[in-house]
């Protein structure tokens, strides 16, 4: 294909695409659907390309990591936005690499290190991508969140962003301890309902998750709170970073959502945030296989 020809044929993908997000927000956008839509950097990729972009994270039959199930408490917060006290760092971009796995563990760490010590130090990616294969991850081919999270316990640490920087691709393991920033104790699963991971959310601090995300709607997401009929809770395909919960209008509306941080870019959604759905039947399974570090 001549780059003309492949020029054109991105130019025709973009137009489609912005058929697509202009009849969505055209039927009453948020009235309608909850949400609105909007052209980004992903506009000239078709369908096909943007799945690949995404993962399958397969979901361990038996997991080994513990369970922890406190008690439900009917006195949990309406609102929980762990951003706003500090547990968060910076929405970052994960590029040519499909990083997302090792990005939403890294924010969960940062989150729990800012509990623990009162600093917020974003944390390695690179290090996760470089490093943690002999636990069964491939780089920026995919990784298993939990194999990420053993990989920090069993080596005795992680280093933070400022030595060991983020490529977008994979390379050898130049892990040095001397570097460490962050270590942690052990590995916790939240049990697989929305009651448990609002608890967990409103107790614990930033949790990380994975959703379906294999969907248009998705990439083109802008604001209001995300809910797409086709989305599949059990087939989990991007990690990302849940800090938060709350509802629009009054709580009686019923239009309650899940505060997550994506890693693609501050101009996708809101600034990389979306509202999610909540309590709509696990929606694109956010509480499928939520976990968390102790540190």
């Amino acid at each position: 294909m001549t780059p003309a020809e492949e020029e054109g044929q991105k130019r025709a993908v973009w137009e489609e695409n912005m058929k697509k997000i202009k009849l969505h927000n055209g039927e009453n956008g948020l009235g309608k659907h909850g949400f609105t839509m909007e052209m980004n950097a992903f506009g000239d990729m078709s369908g096909e390309e943007l799945r690949k972009m995404m993962i399958d994270i397969p979901i361990p039959t038996v997991k080994k990591g513990k369970s922890v199930q406190k008690r439900q408490s009917a006195n949990l917060p309406k609102f929980i936005n762990w951003k706003k006290r500090g547990y968060v760092t910076p929405v970052r971009r994960q590029g040519r690499c499909n990083s997302c796995w090792a990005m939403s563990v890294t924010g969960a760490i940062e989150g729990q290190m800012f509990r623990k010590t009162g600093q917020l130090i974003p944390l390695s990616v690179q290090n996760l991508v470089d490093c943690s294969r002999p636990q069964g991850n491939r780089g920026c081919d995919f990784g298993y969140r939990y194999r990420a999270l053993q990989y920090v316990k069993e080596n005795g640490g992680l280093e933070s962003e400022a030595t060991y920087p983020y490529e977008e691709k994979e390379g050898s393991c130049r892990y040095n301890p001397e570097n460490s920033t962050a270590s942690i104790r052990g590995i916790r699963f939240v049990p697989n309902n929305e009651d448990a991971l609002m608890n967990a959310v409103a107790t614990i601090g930033p949790i990380s998750v994975a959703i379906d995300a294999r969907h248009e709607s998705f990439l083109f997401y802008k604001r209001g709170i995300y809910y797409e009929p086709n989305c599949n809770s059990s087939a989990l395909s991007h990690g990302m970073l849940l800090v938060g919960y709350g509802f629009l209008g009054r709580e009686s509306d019923g239009r309650k959502y899940w505060l997550v941080k994506n890693s693609i870019g501050i101009e996708w959604g809101n600034r990389g945030y979306m509202k999610l759905a909540k309590d709509q039947g696990n929606h694109c399974g956010i509480a499928t296989y939520a976990l968390y570090p102790r540190v």
